[in-house]
């Protein structure tokens, strides 16, 4: 088995076994809806359906990229898809290196689109293969392998700084990235991998053409533990100790997602740390176009698609009822509903200069 391989059933196992959630708290908690008493409308016609890379998604949400790659991960995906499917969410795949490495794993990731045939599927490549010779053979090969309907680069230098095997060069990334933008025939979505998007990153970005970002911020699944695990049972003290320093290295995803809301013209995906529909319905009043979960639907996806799905509709309910005590029948009233910001992420945005009133135009 190649060494991605290898790589990425540790990242299953230690994910499920593991305390690898951040303890830093996503900030969730600092945002408060405000509570309608007499909502004058019905629940059940609540209307959480929205429109996503030109599909209709019967709810404002995506199945984050989580795993792909080896054996193990095409039951998982193919779990993930049929949830994917019959909820009519979005899905991404996780990093696609090891097909590029080894052709005969692709099947753990076609899997995706051969069962998630009317949603959207992001196919997904990491920094180090941009700056490849190959860059463009390969971007293309991952797009193809899933008919995807766009592709996720995903930005992870905290991981690869304290992984073992890590690629630390990024030098040249943001010029590479300008050139697929220009000439992908499918949109671009940059995410980062559980440490958030500044408001100059998102600039840079948006200077390049990239019109959708995901901010995948600190707060849910912590890739520095993760390595932390994995260094430490390869007994690589100095890696551990990294993995523990920096663990709650990173932008908590609310104020990651208000930084990147305050550059105009963005369209941002909300992860990291987004555990229930509560937390959905707070990142698509503040101005996010989805909001996405990883590490809750791991475990259910383990065990069966029918798991994921009743994980998925859970969030649904959750989200739905949510819409209803806000007086929300649907996700374009759910982005104007009022909301409270205070506690750390207040102090946060304050302190980096952020006008509030830049969420989607409205005032909070």
């Amino acid at each position: 088995m190649k060494k991605t391989g290898l790589r990425k059933i540790d990242h299953i196992r230690l994910a499920i076994e593991k305390p690898v959630e951040s303890e830093t708290d996503p900030g969730f908690k600092d945002v408060r809806l405000i509570h309608v008493g007499l909502p004058e409308m019905d629940l059940n016609d609540v209307d959480m359906s929205t429109t996503f890379l030109g599909r209709r998604l019967k709810a404002p949400l995506i199945i984050e990229p989580i795993t792909g790659g080896v054996s193990e991960a095409a039951e998982i995906n193919r779990n993930l898809a049929e949830a994917a499917e019959e909820a009519e969410v979005a899905i991404g795949v996780g990093s696609q290196r090891a097909a590029l490495e080894d052709e005969d794993v692709a099947e753990t990731y076609t899997v995706v689109r051969e069962v998630a045939s009317s949603v959207p599927v992001l196919a997904n490549i990491g920094c180090p293969q941009l700056l490849s010779d190959e860059a463009e053979e390969h971007v293309k090969k991952v797009v193809d392998m899933l008919k995807a309907d766009a592709l996720m680069i995903h930005l992870n230098p905290l991981q690869e700084a304290i992984q073992p095997e890590g690629e630390t060069c990024f030098r040249g990334v943001l010029r590479r990235m300008a050139e697929i933008v220009k000439t992908l025939p499918v949109p671009v979505i940059v995410k980062e991998t559980g440490s958030g998007i500044s408001r100059e990153v998102a600039g840079s970005l948006k200077s390049i053409g990239v019109s959708i970002i995901d901010v995948a911020g600190l707060g849910g699944t912590n890739w520095a533990a993760v390595e932390h695990y994995r260094a430490l049972e390869a007994r690589n003290l100095q890696k551990a100790r990294l993995g523990q320093s920096f663990r709650d290295w990173g932008i908590p995803t609310v104020a990651s997602l208000l930084e990147v809301l305050s550059i105009p013209g963005i369209q941002v995906i909300a992860s990291g740390g987004v555990r229930t529909g509560i937390d959905v319905a707070k990142a698509i009043a503040l101005g996010a176009e989805l909001a996405g979960l990883a590490r809750p639907l791991l475990k259910p996806a383990v065990e069966s698609g029918e798991a994921v799905k009743k994980a998925l509709m859970t969030v649904v309910e959750e989200l739905k009822v949510s819409m209803f005590l806000t007086g929300s029948p649907n996700i374009k009233a759910l982005k104007r509903a009022p909301l409270i910001i205070t506690g750390e992420t207040y102090e946060w945005v304050k302190q980096r200069g952020i006008m509030l009133g830049e969420r989607s135009g409205e005032n909070l």
